[in-house]
């Protein structure tokens, strides 16, 4: 069937091509996640090889401080790039550029809260996060500057979303590579040449953070599709549960994250203790496969950002056929990706995390880092098509069932197995936890796209009456 093509006048995304705006969106996207995921991947690398493995076991008992972080700032970030998309294809000019200027305000207000309570509460959020002894030192020194940096990571992460849906994911990828850039350079410094250990990687991507803050700020001035006003920046109640829900998906996928790695953290520490692994080998290796992963899923996100502006303008235009046809692609390009991942992460293991290690790491720590990755990333492919599925749902306006389908993976289904698993299997249940309920969550989130899909065929058919 040939694709019609509707009357969307003045904005691109309305008239050209799926594949060729699918490209134009996600490939700038994608580079800009992969390239942000960099600020850890590159903090673990330079940390393996400079500090060990106690080093790496403290940036993962750190990690959810990052992830509520990221949390925030996707919640907002995107909240306002669906509001902002959504209202342009309605042609609601003055409703778009209060939501880019409501949003602006919540990530300055909400970002300088967080970083304040991260400096106040780090230490006993970090013991309850799993560090041990032998970790805490050095988890604390890591977090107390990081935690500096949380507020301008927050703002420069939703004005890059803002750049995307106003059609510049140029200008959102260089916003991201300014910041990695830094981060690359000054982490070798900091820590080989300085002797900064952990520090040095914390002041490194704190840096990095604050130029790409100013950059992505630079934005605002050349805005394209609205003019902001002084009185488009207030905020209410109201504004924020807008912009929250439309962003919630994303953010509770975060939270969901970060309850996920507490309840991770400690069931390593937990179990690992029952075995000849220990507390800390199991609890490092873990940090560094969920951090090979972070690589992924940041293809996965930089897709589903790529592909919101598209589906959110299509349908606040009634352009349904155009909006299945972005989903489809997406997820054609999403499973590709993630089976690529799998085949990397099942046969070429050893090679990949001997870039996070050094020679004097022991065999038993190799070993289980191995089975770790093999045994907890099975699924993968299942896991994105579930999370590119979820958040189709918040792109279109429909912020309750993504946040519904956000929930199922991590909250639902994997924190509970991570809990009953181990009492049967020990260490190894925590492993088998993952791929199971990969699986489960995929099987949910297909009854609810099916169902949409076909909803959606049905307004398609009574377009033709209003259209003609």
């Amino acid at each position: 069937m040939q694709e019609k093509k509707p009357v969307v006048p003045g904005n691109p995304i309305g008239i050209k091509s799926i594949p060729s705006l699918l490209a134009e969106f996600a490939i700038p996207s994608v580079v800009a996640m992969v390239v942000s995921s960099l600020y850890n991947i590159v903090d673990q690398i330079f940390i393996g090889r400079g500090v060990g493995y106690l080093g790496n076991a403290a940036t993962t008992v750190s990690y959810p401080f990052v992830t509520i972080c990221m949390a925030i700032a996707l919640t907002i970030g995107i909240g306002t790039a669906a509001r902002y998309s959504l209202s342009l294809g309605k042609k609601q000019q003055e409703e778009a550029a209060a939501a880019v200027g409501g949003g602006i305000t919540m990530m300055f207000v909400f970002g300088t809260l967080y970083g304040v309570l991260l400096l106040l509460f780090h230490r006993p959020l970090l013991i309850a996060f799993g560090a041990s002894e032998n970790v805490l030192d050095y988890a604390v020194s890591y977090t107390s500057i990081t935690a500096v940096g949380m507020p301008f990571l927050i703002v420069m992460n939703g004005c890059s979303n803002i750049a995307r849906a106003d059609g510049s994911p140029l200008y959102s990828m260089t916003t991201m590579l300014i910041g990695a850039l830094i981060n690359t350079v000054l982490d070798p410094f900091f820590i080989f040449v300085c002797h900064w250990g952990v520090a040095g990687a914390a002041w490194a991507t704190v840096i990095g953070q604050i130029v790409s803050c100013g950059f992505a700020m630079l934005y605002l001035r050349r805005i394209k599709r609205v003019s902001l006003h002084k009185r488009h920046f207030r905020i209410s109640l109201k504004q924020i549960g807008k912009t929250a829900s439309m962003g919630m998906s994303n953010g509770l996928t975060q939270i969901s994250i970060t309850l996920l790695q507490v309840v991770l953290n400690r069931s390593l520490v937990y179990y690992g203790g029952m075995t000849i692994y220990g507390s800390d080998i199991p609890l490092a290796a873990c940090g560094i496969v969920m951090k090979v992963n972070a690589i992924v899923l940041a293809v996965i996100i930089g897709i589903i950002q790529g592909m919101q502006p598209i589906i959110g303008f299509n349908y606040g235009a009634a352009a349904y056929q155009r909006v299945k046809a972005t989903y489809k692609l997406a997820v054609l390009c999403v499973t590709v990706i993630t089976l690529t991942g799998l085949i990397v992460f099942q046969f070429f293991p050893e090679t990949v995390l001997s870039v996070f290690g050094s020679e004097e790491d022991s065999e038993l720590y190799k070993d289980f880092a191995v089975l770790f990755m093999k045994t907890f990333l099975f699924m993968l492919p299942l896991a994105g098509i579930q999370m590119i599925s979820s958040n189709f749902f918040s792109s279109i306006g429909k912020p309750l069932k993504g946040t519904i389908l956000s929930l199922t993976r991590q909250v639902f289904f994997l924190i509970p197995l991570l809990l009953i698993f181990p009492l049967f299997w020990g260490l190894d249940g925590i492993l088998f936890a993952a791929p199971v309920s990969d699986a489960l969550a995929f099987f949910v989130v297909l009854g609810f796209i099916v169902y949409e899909m076909r909803n959606m065929t049905k307004k398609e058919q009574s377009l033709p009456q209003k259209n003609s």
